[in-house]
């Protein structure tokens, strides 16, 4: 009966204690029942669980097909409910801390080339308020790395004209300073004098850089949809996503010999080994070009 009763005090604590949201609780609450039911048969109960019962149901999930992202997630929940036995004595260390998380795939989008971005930016008429918005809005993207929920919050008093710089608000609410080039700081400038200026923002919304037609500032949805229907249009067989020319941003840099630190602090990553995935793209790079140009690659 050790399993209920641990599980019902699981619940407590993540409600009273931890006052999670009910769609996680019951999130969380899976996450044992799994381990519950890979050991119950045994007559293993929760005080006796080690890590070689957990890497057991890491091998049976992953048999089972179940996704690593899904491993990662149980591994987590039950990381949390064991610290909840160890602070209440039942347990004297925590075993889902000494397992290994199941190594996540990295989906990477695909990178864009400078033509790539033009052939985007070809399928807009520039006389149309929306599309010369979305032409300005693709070049920031590209030129400035900046996620798609950091531009379309980008505001008026964000904009650094004679530091050519943009104040951003990233991720935790954490701010940075991201340069931005003559030519896309000049387009943006054109748009915001000329473009914009024809618009009659909604109350709240005079602050936002973007707006469509009807006066709100531009949503991530929006976004994401006129970049696929671009993208559609210019006849690109990629996996293409705002977050591509964020990704495209980086690549460019890291593959033309920018400081690595210097990149992270342009992108808000919060560790190093984050932007170090584009260390690993540089090296393929490097070993595309030399097979395709090197003559002993070719036998």
């Amino acid at each position: 009966m050790d399993w209920h009763r641990y599980i019902r005090d699981f619940e407590a604590h993540l409600r009273l204690e931890r006052n999670l949201a009910d769609n996680s609780v019951q999130a969380y609450l899976r996450d044992v029942e799994h381990l519950r039911r890979f050991v119950e048969p045994a007559g293993i109960e929760p005080q006796d669980v080690d890590v070689e019962h957990i890497q057991g149901l890491l091998k049976e999930l992953a048999e089972s097909g179940i996704a690593i992202t899904t491993q990662c997630r149980i591994i987590s929940g039950l990381r949390t409910f064991y610290r909840m036995l160890v602070i209440e004595d039942v347990v004297s260390e925590n075993p889902a801390e000494l397992v290994d998380m199941p190594t996540r795939p990295q989906h990477l989008p695909d990178v864009l080339t400078d033509e790539d971005v033009a052939a985007i930016q070809d399928t807009f008429n520039r006389s149309l308020p929306w599309q010369d918005r979305n032409y300005v809005i693709v070049e920031v993207l590209y030129g400035c790395g900046l996620r798609v929920s950091e531009l379309v919050n980008l505001r008026l008093s964000n904009i650094y004209p004679e530091e050519e710089m943009l104040q951003v608000i990233g991720k935790g609410n954490k701010e940075r300073w991201v340069p931005i080039n003559t030519h896309a700081l000049n387009l943006l400038q054109d748009y915001i004098h000329t473009t914009r200026s024809q618009l009659t923002p909604q109350p709240g919304e005079e602050k936002y850089v973007f707006l469509n037609l009807r006066g709100h500032h531009l949503t991530r949805v929006a976004v994401f949809q006129f970049i696929k229907e671009a993208v559609d249009k210019a006849g690109l067989h990629k996996n293409v996503s705002p977050h591509s020319l964020r990704h495209s941003f980086a690549t460019e840099l890291v593959q033309n010999g920018a400081d690595l630190r210097a990149v992270q602090e342009m992108l808000g990553h919060e560790s190093l080994s984050t932007t170090q995935i584009y260390t690993h793209l540089s090296h393929q790079y490097l070993r595309d070009t030399i097979s395709t140009y090197h003559p002993h690659y070719k036998k």
